[in-house]
């Protein structure tokens, strides 16, 4: 077994170390790495300008900090508007005179420090909006509105319309229509409604609309409405102000004597994202008539929450403003299958609709549309008739983390208006600015995580509808206000096509025209995810830039973000891209705790998912050059800026990352499976817990039966995260490492499927990029609820790729199509499931159904062997025979080589056997903490190379396999020198203290005085080390049992590096001497321990200054340098 705690650090380096962090431990004969790669690697950071808070000695500062520790550029952003008083005086506002000389003095500093600057679309982080829209230029979504009159044949006059929702003084009219009734429906709030409940509360403004009081509750009970005469209820609305997944899981009971209840049906929630309070949800329920509605509470059973079920994350309780009842059947859940907010709903259940609540198409009357004032002129035929009139008006949603330059979000789906808003903002910058400075500096344009809600509509959409879809919209507008028109089928057909088109909208014409601004003003375009708040494809306008980004968070269950990864790594393989970028290790409480170490492991898990390029958040401008921490984001993302204790040792942390990152853009990722993600909209990347239905051998036994143990949430367990209440069962990526157990998967969406694709030598080939050697189309699942429907286009490049050598598995057989088709299309559809799924005959030693077509293969069913080895897939990364919930990897291949990276996710040792699918005729191991490489023995059984690793806790590195020999010095361990000398320590900064003598290190938090204990900043551990003698080919390592948090180490008052990591060890080689040496370990640790201190003594020092809360500390940290230091003694073999 090669131990990794001596083999990475017993190799001799090729040169030094340069200034530069450039990888120097791998010759270019290896890996052909050069400056241009560096430069690449290089992280960014986001550089955030708080409250209108600006100095130019602090921008210096913070630029010169960057340049120091190799980041490559900043996003910035300001960020909110001046307080009262202000925090800096004087305060910047943003677009004033005083504001753009500030920001072109920022990008003359970058110039001078090298370091680019990345805009954002506006003033904030999110997303894209000013002072400059309009709201007619804004995000638009459809509004409507009704009204019952009896018509006795005759033309009624002036007629006075209702009004729909108006948001910022606009509105404009789509389509008025008369749609025939029966009789008049009942409407619970128009009626009087007995409200009781179990609570003892008086509860009756639930039943009445447009009520802003909420009722809450965390306890079992029951909500009930009595009326004078039977009610007839097909559908329900709950109403909010803030969504609530316990409101939309009430059970619905009914009675007519108020004794003797029947259940009607429990409401199913739909999928939902953060942003979710636009509107409520509209629930289809079985046609019911009955005097008393009983909806109980009861939150067993709950799932326990997601990135697409935000709500579900929180500890159970019931949240709701009403509960309105309609005599109407409604689409169901309607509000987000038409585009309005970012939702999936199952669709509307066609036995649950009474036969008189569908209307034809030839029953509508399209009528004129109103004047300014909502009147018009009827003449309709004698009956009662619902006046339907539908319009459209601004979402209001505004650029809300924005000052001075706060205004309406633009409209997403005009390429107009996505053009202008470019040039409001980044292009008026650009003018600014020198343009030869411009060029240099400001090099990328971004847009961020997605935050400013959906929408629908835009002034060119029934055009954009017709041509893309073949049929106009507008007898299918009243779809739109719940009404079902022809059928239940075509309903939820026509809601399809409609989401379609606002997804390809989005691309269209607003991540296409980015894309052409970006190529306009020759910058580079990079974008988050816009799920899971715009509707859309949450891969697809990855496309359009040039390095896609995701995020991950620390320590945040309740904000992780584990899709949007999957979403930006996914996204840029389907679409060739070669930099996988993520905002990294933000948080939503700091805790003040935080350095290298404890972040390390959450940065493997990343890198071993495919992220190859960091963007730290947060460096926050600090405008003080006395005040220290100073400014941060009010406590949210991971303090890492020039006023960080710890920042100058940390750029070895950065060096690891810039050392990881070029050899993780390096080459291509190897990939075998490639995942359908669905044609529901929105959709997004699909987790691993996703694939158990599909792929449950491949997943395993144990993990199948963990996933479907957590998602029945039985007990409905918690969990305390930084002071915020989850719930225990959620997904955790951590939970899956290695999730097929010797292969990575991507997901692919329907675009990159229809316009990406090729078939070579049997494998699928996306964006001329990586070859996948099986697609997966799994069933039914959470974010895509009608799993076996599919579009003509999808299954006829299937079908196509198929018959030129592709291999794909159907977890079921497709049973009908997406959206309306034509009697012609209907019948290509037929045709298709007849030729890709008649006659499936056994597939040997399998459950699967196969049918060959052309070159390819068909299979249909759940995946339950334990590998693909029966469709001739071997394992590509197979770690201790497949049973590895530690060790993550990522696989790349280069010409002349493979590249592995591994991480030990454990904060245990772990030893692992890794079998490759690789037989070159060397292996080498890299360690980018050190950049060494050393010999890697290894075996080859069976055309696979086989290593055997051990790990210490966290540990990570690379594996190379190559034909390329290279000569490496091999050292071992001969012996040890413990540093016997008595040490000394000092607290640095505190000048009346004098020097601890200690016989060990001790930390320094394990004395008595406060004034040391609580010590934030650094301390100098000293000692002498007598060294008899130094042989020719010998190397010396210095080697500590403890250190909190990182240490710089000094030789005879020379520099020898920093040590952050396990294992605790560095090379000191260069820098002892026979005799005497003076040893010093100069400590960091973290601002933690001095705001405790200050907090729980009011009357201490005021040392802390900063804007950031001190709620979320964890108690005394232990800080310093503790226990046997010895030096290793390393003879070459």
């Amino acid at each position: 077994m090669t131990r990794i705690k001596l083999l990475l650090g017993t190799s001799l380096l090729f040169g030094c170390l340069s200034g530069n962090a450039q990888i120097k431990g791998i010759p270019t004969a290896l890996v052909p790495l050069d400056q241009h790669s560096f430069e690449q690697a290089k992280p960014w950071v986001f550089w955030y300008f708080m409250h209108a808070s600006y100095s130019k000695e602090g921008i210096t500062a913070d630029l010169k900090a960057m340049a120091e520790n190799k980041i490559a550029g900043a996003y910035l952003a300001p960020i909110k508007g001046k307080t009262n008083p202000p925090l800096f005086d004087p305060p910047t506002e943003t677009l004033t005179p005083a504001w753009w000389d500030m920001f072109k003095y920022i990008v003359r500093e970058a110039k001078k420090y090298g370091v680019k600057i990345a805009l954002l679309p506006n003033d904030g982080f999110a997303t894209a909006g000013g002072p400059w829209i309009s709201p007619e230029k804004s995000m638009q979504k459809v509004v409507h509105a009704d009204t019952v009159i009896d018509s006795k044949g005759e033309r009624l006059r002036n007629v006075q319309l209702p009004q729909p929702q108006t948001q910022q003084g606009y509105y404009e009219d789509i389509a008025l229509f008369a749609i025939p009734l029966t009789h008049s429906p009942r409407k619970s709030f128009t009626e009087k409604v007995h409200v009781s409940n179990s609570y003892g509360e008086d509860l009756k403004r639930l039943a009445e609309r447009g009520n802003k009081q909420n009722f809450a509750t965390a306890a079992s009970g029951w909500i009930q409405y009595a009326f004078d005469q039977p009610f007839p209820c097909n559908s329900l609305k709950i109403e909010w102000t803030a969504s609530n997944y316990q409101a939309n899981r009430l059970q619905v009971w009914a009675s007519d004597d108020g004794l003797n209840f029947r259940k009607i049906t429990q409401l199913e929630s739909p999928r939902m994202g953060w942003l979710d309070w636009d509107n409520g949800v509209t629930h289809l329920i079985p046609y019911t008539k009955a005097k008393y509605f009983r909806f109980v509470y009861d939150p067993v059973g709950s799932e326990p929450g997601a990135e697409d079920l935000d709500s579900g994350k929180w500890k159970p309780s019931l949240k709701l403003n009403g509960i309105s009842l309609f005599e109407e059947a409604q689409v169901n859940q309607i509000e987000g299958k038409t585009g309005e907010i970012w939702r999936v709903g199952k669709n509307s259940e066609p036995s649950a609709v009474a036969k008189d609540a569908i209307v034809g198409q030839q029953q509508l009357i399209r009528l004129p549309n109103p004047d300014r004032a909502g009147r018009v002129d009827l003449t309709l035929p004698a009956g009662k008739w619902k006046i339907l009139r539908v319009g459209h008006t601004s979402t209001g949603h505004k650029n809300e983390t924005a000052g001075a330059g706060k205004g309406l979000e633009c409209d997403k789906l005009d390429a107009a208006t996505v053009a202008f808003q470019f040039d409001q903002w980044f292009g008026a910058a650009k003018k600014h600015v020198d343009p030869q400075l411009s060029k240099e500096v400001l090099t990328v344009f971004h847009i961020d995580s997605w935050e400013c809600g959906s929408q629908n509509w835009t002034r060119s959409f029934p055009n954009e509808f017709l041509k893309r879809r073949g049929y106009d919209l507008t007898d299918y507008l009243p779809v739109l206000a719940g009404c079902f028109v022809n059928s239940v089928e075509d309903s939820e057909a026509f809601l399809q096509d409609y989401r379609q088109t606002i997804s390809e909208l989005l691309q269209e014409n607003g991540y296409a025209t980015l894309r052409r601004k970006a190529d306009e003003y020759g910058v580079e375009f990079t974008a988050e995810a816009t799920a899971p708040v715009m509707v859309g494809d949450g891969l697809a306008h990855f496309a359009s830039t040039d390095r896609p980004m995701g995020e991950f968070w620390f320590r945040s269950p309740s904000h992780d973000k584990p899709a949007d990864i999957l979403d930006a790594i996914s996204g840029s393989h389907i679409y060739g891209k070669q930099v996988t970028m993520s905002e990294a290790f933000t948080q939503i409480r700091a805790q003040w705790d935080e350095h290298p170490r404890l972040l390390k492991s959450l940065q493997d898990r990343n890198y071993a998912l495919g992220i190859n390029n960091l963007v730290y958040h947060v460096y926050v401008h600090n405008p003080w050059m006395d005040r220290k921490p100073g400014m941060t984001m009010d406590g949210i993302g991971t303090y890492f800026q020039r006023d960080q204790t710890w920042w100058k040792p940390g750029k070895e942390w950065v060096n690891y990352a810039i050392r990881a990152q070029q050899l993780l853009q390096h080459g291509v990722p190897v990939r075998d499976v490639a995942v359908f993600i669905g044609e529901e909209i929105p959709r997004r990347s699909v987790l691993p817990s996703t694939l158990v239905d599909v792929l449950p051998g491949i997943i395993g036994d144990a993990r199948v039966h963990r996933a479907d143990s957590l998602l029945a949430n039985v007990g409905l367990p918690l969990q305390k995260v930084a002071g915020v209440t989850t719930g225990a069962n959620m997904y955790r990526p951590e939970d899956w490492v290695d999730p097929l157990r010797g292969y990575a998967y991507d997901s692919f969406n329907p675009d990159a499927l229809w316009n990406q694709t090729r078939v070579q030598d049997g494998k699928v080939v996306f964006a001329n990029h990586i070859a996948y050697s099986l697609l997966v189309m799994p069933g039914e699942t959470a974010l895509n609820p009608n799993g076996s429907q599919y579009s003509l286009r999808t299954l006829d490049r299937i079908k196509s790729l198929v018959n030129r050598g592709a291999t794909v598995l159907f977890q079921d057989i497709p049973k009908t199509w997406r959206g309306k088709l034509t009697d012609e299309k209907v019948q290509q559809y037929r045709s298709l499931l007849e030729e890709l799924f008649s006659n499936l005959a056994p597939f040997t030693n399998t459950t699967l159904k196969v049918k060959q077509l052309g070159k390819g293969r068909v299979l249909v069913g759940h995946y339950q062997a334990k590998d693909f080895s029966p469709l001739n897939i071997a394992p590509d990364v197979l770690i201790n025979e497949g049973d590895n919930p530690h060790i993550s990897w990522n696989h790349r291949r280069f010409d002349g080589g493979h590249l592995f990276f591994v991480a030990n996710q454990d904060s245990l040792p772990q030893k692992a056997t890794l079998s490759l699918r690789t037989k070159d005729s060397y292996a080498y191991r890299y360690d980018p903490v050190s950049d060494k490489l050393a010999v890697l023995p290894f075996k080859v059984i069976k055309d696979r190379t086989i290593v055997d690793l051990s790990f210490e806790a966290y540990q990570s590195g690379f594996v190379l396999t190559t034909d390329k020999k290279i000569d490496v010095p091999t050292y071992q361990l001969s012996g040890k020198t413990a540093l016997i000398e008595p040490w000394s320590f000092t607290a640095d900064g505190l000048h009346n203290k004098q020097t601890l003598k200690q016989q060990e290190p001790q930390f320094w938090t394990s004395g008595t005085d406060n004034e040391t204990k609580y010590h934030a900043g650094s301390g100098s551990y000293e000692t002498t080390l007598r060294v008899q003698e130094i042989g020719k080919k010998q190397r010396a390592y210095l080697e500590f049992s403890a250190i909190e948090s990182m240490a710089e180490i000094f030789i005879n008052e020379q520099y020898a590096g920093v040590v952050w990591t396990k294992p605790y060890q560095i090379d000191v080689t260069d820098f002892i001497r026979q005799g005497d040496n003076k040893i010093k370990v100069k400590v960091y640790n973290t601002w933690g321990n001095r705001l405790l201190y200050e907090k729980e003594n009011p009357a201490a020092e005021k040392k802390i200054k900063t804007t950031a809360s001190d709620k979320f500390l964890k108690g005394l940290l232990p800080s310093g340098l503790q226990g046997k230091v010895e030096l290793l003694w390393l003879d070459a073999k």
